[in-house]
């Protein structure tokens, strides 16, 4: 029987890498139109690469930018690049269609509801505050949480503890085939793959179920296998 639904949290709930496009193309114009000489394309080429080297999430894209292409930080051009990114950040940051539905329609029927993201703790809390999510979920498990990254089980582990389930009672829901559905499986989770959320264009997914709408959960759960009461 689920008792508990466990949600990976970018690209999964809300369209990271839509937003992550938005708001870089904006700072850069930003940069640029605030004297950093260089090319739309020049710029957004080193911001790749550095994103490659230190990852997705990497909190100093900008400074790493600057001192690469001008051989230190400018702060005026920094500034402007930071304020674009984050006015493209807010307007761009949506989840996708039927989360909000789906969510309090799960907590509804007595679901515990948690998140398992390798995103920064700030960065992740920020996102479900700007969301109006932090109050729908009983737990969320980040990389500083952990110490370690999916597919490692000790974030799902984690996450099973705080919501005081079993790993044969939860269901967990996520994008990413090589990590949230290994990660989940290995420790006895029942896996939802969102395919809807998918940009690794994944052809076998290995998921119980594949979701291209994140509301197909309701059903899912209501089936034969689950009351839908979550109890």
């Amino acid at each position: 029987m689920i008792r508990a639904v466990v949600f990976d949290l970018d690209n999964t709930l809300v369209d990271f890498m839509a937003m992550k496009n938005r708001a870089v193309e904006a700072a850069i114009r930003a940069m640029v139109d605030a004297g950093l000489l260089a090319t739309f394309e020049e710029v957004k080429a080193n911001i790749d690469e550095i994103y490659r080297q230190e990852g997705i999430e990497y909190q100093r894209v900008f400074n790493t930018l600057l001192t690469r292409m001008l051989g230190e930080v400018d702060y005026k051009i920094l500034a402007a690049g930071i304020i674009g990114y984050r006015r493209a950040r807010e307007a761009a940051l949506v989840p996708y269609p039927h989360v909000h539905l789906t969510l309090y329609e799960l907590a509804k029927r007595g679901y515990k509801l948690g998140i398992v993201s390798d995103a920064p703790q700030l960065e992740a809390w920020l996102r479900l505050c700007y969301l109006q999510l932090h109050h729908v979920f009983d737990a969320v498990v980040t990389f500083e949480d952990s110490g370690v990254r999916k597919p490692s089980p000790e974030p799902f582990r984690k996450i099973l503890s705080l919501l005081g389930v079993e790993p044969t009672q939860s269901l967990m829901v996520g994008d990413w085939a090589d990590r949230d559905i290994v990660g989940a499986a290995k420790v006895g989770m029942k896996t939802a793959f969102a395919r809807y959320g998918d940009t690794f264009e994944t052809e076998h997914a290995n998921a119980d179920y594949e979701l291209t709408d994140i509301r197909q959960l309701l059903d899912i759960l209501a089936g034969p296998s689950d009351d839908g009461d979550g109890t």
